[in-house]
């Protein structure tokens, strides 16, 4: 069981952090906060706390850039329909302290705009996780990483965030779409902003 790791980021999208640690690079799944967070630290000693899926077909690891995140994605995968990539999904979609918020008062309209997360299994996150989720103590780690100011290149938000969301699974043409209208209605956002509200819309 690896607990996290910590070693240089060698390499980073919205969905994919590469961190070589003992001259080994591990590629790790990651959420949108987490990307949030890791921004601007490329070259730079980073640490993930690590959940590791061994399946049949494959091997994965997950990382967060706090211990809480990391118990509120091991937490969805304990509900019945919710796997790995829903759960990632659901953490890209809302912030832990959203996601906490939707569950706590009953929310599942707004749980099941996530993609592929029907109102039954809102419903079902909500009755097996609400009384954890109260419990869970979101006021922040010591060990979390510091949001980055990384500002991007223009029109670099667009092409990252496609990348993201076909990384993600969806389709080039819808995401193109969804991002196009995104940055329409407000040019400004940054990256983590236009695929959060991607998602919503995929």
């Amino acid at each position: 069981m690896i607990e996290y790791i910590k070693g240089i980021l060698t390499d980073l999208n919205p969905a994919t952090a590469v961190i070589e640690a003992a001259g080994v690079g591990y590629s790790v799944a990651i959420t949108l906060p987490t990307y949030s967070a890791l921004v601007g630290q490329e070259e730079k000693e980073v640490k993930l706390f690590v959940t590791e899926i061994i399946r049949e077909d494959a091997h994965e690891l997950y990382g967060f850039a706090v211990r809480a995140e990391r118990q509120l994605f091991e937490m969805l995968m304990t509900v019945s329909g919710v796997g790995a990539a829903t759960a990632r999904m659901i953490l890209s979609a809302f912030s832990a302290e959203e996601l906490r918020m939707l569950i706590a008062t009953g929310n599942s309209k707004g749980l099941a705009k996530v993609k592929g997360l029907g109102p039954k299994t809102a419903q079902r996150i909500i009755v097996d996780l609400k009384d954890k989720a109260l419990k869970l103590d979101l006021g922040g780690d010591p060990t979390e990483l510091p949001l980055g100011d990384f500002e991007p290149e223009e029109g670099g938000v667009k092409a990252e965030a496609v990348s993201a969301l076909t990384m993600l699974g969806f389709a080039a043409a819808a995401s193109v779409k969804a991002v196009d209208k995104i940055l329409r209605s407000n040019p400004t956002l940054k990256v983590e902003a236009v695929i959060r509200e991607a998602l919503k819309m995929l």
